[in-house]
């Protein structure tokens, strides 16, 4: 074994070790973590994602709170109507798009799914509206996959803090399923996420607040 291919791997034995001590502190910090959407079923679970495009959790759940007390099924969803629709998700972005999409969903969920959520990344992933990203949150938050789904705070701190660096989403998400250790894979996203949302902030990261700051690799932050 070349000297070359031994430092590399003492470099990702280290990594590997800081990776672990990073998560084993954010579930000590949080042994339960969960989407701030809020739901009751895959399928309302489905429709708040989708809402969240481009639109804060808090937007979301306002909003929602209302609808789904008239309309929280396919069935009913449908029947509820664009216009309707419309009138509830109103305050949130790109709604028009989105009550179109929703109402597609409802529609094959029907006549494809039997009015159930599949948890088959393809059936999601063809559903109108639904990306790779909002299959990830229903896999793992609705059935318990062990999947990311990288939103902004995730890509930002995978890169900030050194975990789990790459120049694009698909790129992170890949990588963080490589090195995540397994154990804690299935909350990772729900970790990530709270503490870009909270702590690691885009502007200015809370690192007197840090939890993890003895491993973050993150250059800008105090000595």
């Amino acid at each position: 074994m070349s000297v070359f291919v031994s430092l590399e791997l003492l470099a990702d034995t280290v990594n590997r070790e800081k990776r672990t001590a990073i998560f084993r502190q954010l579930q000590a910090n949080n042994p339960a973590p969960t989407t701030e959407l809020h739901y009751s079923s895959p399928f309302e679970l489905l429709i708040a994602v989708i809402l969240s495009a481009q639109a804060t959790d808090t937007s979301v759940n306002k909003a929602t709170g209302k609808l789904f007390a008239e309309a929280n099924t396919p069935e009913t969803l449908l029947a509820l109507g664009l216009r309707k629709l419309k009138n509830h998700i109103k305050t949130i972005g790109l709604f028009n798009t989105k009550a179109e999409n929703i109402l597609k969903t409802c529609r094959i969920l029907i006549e494809q799914h039997g009015s159930e959520v599949p948890c088959d990344r393809k059936a999601l992933e063809a559903l109108p509206g639904v990306g790779r990203k909002t299959a990830n949150v229903i896999l793992n938050t609705a059935f318990g996959e062990p999947t990311i789904a990288v939103d902004t705070h995730i890509f930002r701190i995978s890169n900030r803090i050194g975990i789990a660096p790459g120049k694009t989403v698909r790129e992170v998400e890949d990588r963080l399923m490589r090195v995540v250790p397994e154990e804690f894979l299935k909350d990772a996203h729900h970790w990530l996420i709270l503490h870009g949302r909270y702590t690691c902030t885009a502007r200015k990261p809370k690192c007197d607040e840090c939890c993890i700051r003895e491993w973050c690799e993150y250059k800008g932050k105090p000595d």
